[in-house]
């Protein structure tokens, strides 16, 4: 009877961390991307720390919501997957989790975040729809254009419409503007991230910015960085930010600069290091809107 019970639980631990590694809850980078500008939206709508209700749901809603859209990539991607280097011991390219499985645990997900945001008012529920088609659209985006990096950043930037509507009840221009700035971030990070992943993606057919930009990649990412900074500087100004948010926003540039120098060979292991490297300057942007606030 005990040996039972103990191969019953271990059953269950092995599926738990299967799911896990599913929903990469062991690698929260791509949640932190996402949390960042859903958090200087919430921070500036509010003019300070929010709404606690507003704050917990949409915290919780990210990190279900990122969970669930790794569940539908890794789906999307399950025959891809085995034949890039990254991937191939992903639980769906390995046959660990099995494609019913991940379906199943995706409309799971969707539920939990659906229910969280059902607490929240009128608006952000209408936005909440817009958000779930962005996720479950993006994974597949890769089969037909070269540009799924933009729709990624529609999908993880959609949470900054959402903040803005659950603290005030509308979405204003400098939500919007947010909204393009997380995009165009997105573009950047998710582009030096398809990089480690490009000689991999030309061999299986996978569409991606890095292959679209080719050798001008570098170029091409700079130049986004460099609007980006613009438009944070913009954001600022329109917001009313006071100096100690420009002292940030200059650690962020230089952030910025030192991720051009870790893709200056194109490496893998460089690229994959600046796309990290984009969670400090998310972090150091928010620090930036929260010291600058009056």
């Amino acid at each position: 009877m005990q040996g039972g019970t103990d191969d019953r639980w271990a059953f269950w631990r092995q599926r738990a961390g299967a799911y896990a590694r599913l929903m990469r809850w062991h690698r929260p980078i791509g949640a932190l991307l996402l949390l960042w500008p859903m958090l200087w939206a919430l921070w500036l709508a509010a003019g300070g720390l929010p709404d606690l209700h507003v704050l917990i749901v949409m915290l919780l809603g990210v990190w279900f919501m990122r969970s669930a859209g790794c569940v539908i990539n890794d789906f999307a991607d399950r025959d891809v997957d085995p034949h890039v280097s990254r991937t191939r011991d992903r639980p769906l390219a390995t046959g660990e989790v099995q494609p019913r499985e991940a379906l199943v645990l995706f409309a799971l997900l969707c539920l939990v975040a659906a229910a969280l945001v059902l607490t929240l008012n009128r608006l952000t529920i209408l936005l909440s729809f817009a958000a779930l088609a962005l996720a479950a659209v993006y994974p597949f985006m890769k089969r037909y254009t070269y540009l799924p990096q933009v729709w990624l950043g529609a999908a993880f930037g959609w949470a900054v419409p959402m903040a803005f509507a659950a603290q005030t009840g509308q979405v204003p221009a400098l939500g919007w503007l947010i909204f393009l700035l997380a995009v165009i971030w997105a573009l950047i990070y998710d582009t030096e991230y398809a990089m480690v992943d490009r000689p991999d993606d030309l061999r299986a057919g996978v569409k991606s910015t890095a292959i679209l930009f080719g050798a001008q990649d570098r170029a091409i990412i700079g130049g986004l960085q460099a609007f980006m900074l613009l438009g944070l500087v913009l954001l600022g100004r329109r917001a009313g930010l006071d100096e100690a948010y420009y002292g940030m926003l200059m650690l962020a540039a230089v952030a910025f600069l030192w991720q051009q120098w870790l893709i200056r060979d194109r490496e893998a292991d460089g690229c994959f290091r600046a796309f990290m490297n984009n969670n400090l300057f998310g972090g150091l942007v928010f620090l930036g809107i929260v010291l600058g606030l009056h």
